[in-house]
């Protein structure tokens, strides 16, 4: 799946290319044993194993850049001010990028959501 994260990263603009190339980098790093895939047109990582859940998805759009961490209960437990949020996603330009603290967070907290069983039938 690398090949068609690369196509999608070549395929922006460069200032949002180049940023989310680093977000990239930063999410291999948080979860090195997960695995990149494309998700609903988006790059993100999903855990290991066939049946591995979506953990985080990344995305570009006209005048900002998001990360989604697959679920609709995420996002409104962190606190993430300054940055705009919807329920599913925190908003980002290439410009001012998540610190490092906010990204762990918002991974740590899916990680512990999907530990708990959620989405599971």
């Amino acid at each position: 799946m690398s090949a068609e994260v690369d196509s999608y990263l070549a395929a922006l603009p460069a200032d949002q290319g180049a940023a989310l190339t680093a977000l990239r980098a930063r999410l291999r790093a948080l979860l090195p044993d997960h695995i990149e895939c494309l998700s609903y047109a988006m790059p993100g990582f999903r855990q290991p194993g066939r049946k591995g859940k979506m953990v985080v998805g990344y995305a570009a759009f006209a005048k900002h850049l998001g990360l989604y961490p697959h679920s609709g209960t995420v996002i409104p437990l962190i606190e993430c001010a300054p940055f705009k949020t919807s329920k599913s996603g925190v908003l980002f330009t290439p410009e001012t990028p998540l610190p490092d603290a906010l990204l762990a967070k918002i991974i740590a907290t899916r990680q512990a959501e999907l530990a708990a069983g959620y989405g599971k039938r």
